[in-house]
């Protein structure tokens, strides 16, 4: 799938006067779910949930480019009387519909959040039910295009293709994207936000963001940020750096991968018979499978074909979710056998339906859409990463980028040279990044939490949004995985209390999660 960026114009670091309007916005017209929303959910808890669309301007500066609309979901809380506020979500991406999370809050959110908050969840601008950022007419177009463009090219055609199909998706924006391609960058949403936290009846905001959404609540702390009450930020993002040199971040952000990648070969090493893929050397045996992909694909009997970017596509999906390890392990194996088989083969053919793990890694609904997920009939995740990410090279560097960044990073360089850095210099230019300071100092601290070995965020991003925001706590977590509440019952107890009662975490804990990949059985 093809990811695209581009460099807009900055927009000046303000506090909330400089949107005054915000706070007139008219009050959210809550009413009942439809059946395709809450079909899932025992009817004894349906009243539990209200949606509504909200309408706010295309362009808060200019309402002569009309209004788009926002779709929302409200999960009302458990103890109304003894109610807070609002508390609203954004699941990351850029792109991540977030509508429906508060069907899953109850996974990551302790009882005490559940009784005293209403949490919100809001497909943001030009996402799923909202009014959708679309460059397409037609799934056929989409189709064709991506068809030609490959994650991780390594021939001349492939090359050639990939550059040319994102030359092709441009054009196809430029000409379909109408005003709202213009209007997608993250403080737009960071505005669209505070229009909602006002239309719901709050002064302030309370709010949860995972992954990027982590730059949502960064943006909004440093443009309203005496309208900040309580942010949650999990898998966090470096704002300098990803608003102000995407090629720099984009390059740390696949040695954030290997280094996770690193990290679960020497866990299953560690696991002994507990990792299926420990027997012998798991890092020479990766890469010796890796090597033998960038020379061809392996052809399994039922037709189906791994290659090196679906190789690679997959290990790094997987290395999102801890729960994801233990089959990656198997398939990896697997996978191997059959590249070189033992003296002794198995009976039994590995096909397609035995490398799932691999070959179509799960998403978790509660943070991040991964780039390279299935198009999705709206284009949100391109718009917005063109918006706020600037890139200075042209396409005709990315050949020798794929190279420089496979050396340092061989399993994810090319991977991560042939997204964002191939697309941007073809995609139609943003307006309204905001770009810094990220300094504002809030009433209270912003709950920074950061994973160790989180593939997607490294933890050195989370290490320097703690430092560029101007009043954080940073929450340091020793764990596999992307983002990582619910996973961590002490992190979800310090998360709930701040929520609530915004008492502020001891500094110098290192949180643990509550399993560890490859964990022995308990007895």
């Amino acid at each position: 799938m093809l990811i695209v960026g581009a460099a807009p114009v900055a927009v000046p670091g303000s506090a909330a006067a400089a949107f005054p309007g915000a706070a007139q916005a008219p009050s959210v017209s809550w009413g009942p779910c439809t059946q395709d929303i809450v079909g899932g959910v025992p009817a004894e808890q349906r009243g539990k949930y209200s949606c509504a669309t909200y309408r706010v301007p295309v362009d808060h500066d200019n309402a002569a480019l009309g209004t788009l609309d926002l779709a929302l979901m409200r999960r009302a809380a458990n103890k109304p009387d003894q109610r807070i506020g609002s508390l609203f979500l954004n699941p990351g991406g850029p792109g991540g519909p977030g509508r429906t999370l508060p069907l899953a809050a109850d996974e990551f959110l302790e009882p005490t959040v559940l009784d005293r908050f209403d949490v919100i969840g809001f497909d943001p601008r030009g996402v799923g039910a909202s009014t959708p950022m679309r460059c397409f007419t037609t799934a056929e177009d989409a189709d064709e295009l991506f068809s030609r463009a490959v994650p991780a090219p390594r021939s001349l055609r492939q090359i050639t293709d990939t550059l040319a199909a994102y030359r092709d998706y441009g054009s196809f924006c430029e000409r379909n994207g109408g005003a709202l391609l213009r209007h997608m960058s993250t403080a737009d949403v960071a505005r669209d936000l505070d229009r909602l936290r006002a239309a719901v009846g709050d002064d302030r905001l309370s709010y949860v963001g995972f992954s990027y959404g982590t730059l949502l609540g960064a943006t909004y702390a440093n443009l309203f940020p005496d309208r900040a009450r309580a942010l949650v930020l999990d898998g966090n993002v470096d704002p300098a750096l990803r608003t102000g040199d995407g090629l720099r971040y984009d390059r740390e952000r696949a040695d954030g991968f290997q280094h996770a990648l690193d990290e679960y070969l020497e866990a299953c090493e560690r696991a002994r018979d507990r990792c299926a893929f420990s027997e012998g050397n798991p890092a020479r045996k990766f890469r010796q499978l890796l090597e033998r992909l960038r020379e061809r694909p392996v052809n399994l009997p039922d037709g189906t074909v791994v290659n090196f970017s679906s190789f690679v596509g997959g290990v790094g999906g997987a290395l999102y979710s801890p729960a994801a390890f233990t089959g990656l392990a198997e398939d990896l194996q697997q996978l191997y056998e059959v590249a070189y088989p033992p003296e002794k083969p198995k009976l039994k053919a590995v096909t397609g339906r035995d490398l799932g793990t691999l070959l179509e890694p799960a998403v978790d609904p509660r943070h991040d859409v991964r780039p390279d997920s299935a198009y999705r009939a709206d284009d949100a995740y391109f718009a917005v990463n063109c918006a706020d990410k600037p890139f200075r090279n042209g396409q005709d560097s990315v050949p020798e980028l794929a190279g420089q960044w496979e050396g340092e990073s061989p399993v994810f360089g090319r991977y991560q040279a042939f997204a964002d850095p191939a697309g941007c210099p073809a995609w139609p230019s943003g307006t309204g990044a905001y770009r810094g300071p990220w300094n504002a100092e809030t009433e209270h601290p912003v709950l920074v939490i950061g994973n160790y070995h989180d593939p997607a965020t490294q933890y050195a991003f989370a290490e320097r949004m703690a430092d560029q925001l101007g009043h954080a706590r940073l929450l340091p977590v020793d764990a596999f995985g992307h983002c990582i509440l619910g996973s961590s019952s002490g992190v979800d107890k310090a998360v709930a209390d701040y929520l609530v009662n915004l008492t502020v975490p001891e500094p110098g804990v290192v949180y643990e999660p509550d399993e560890q990949p490859f964990a022995a059985d308990p007895a």
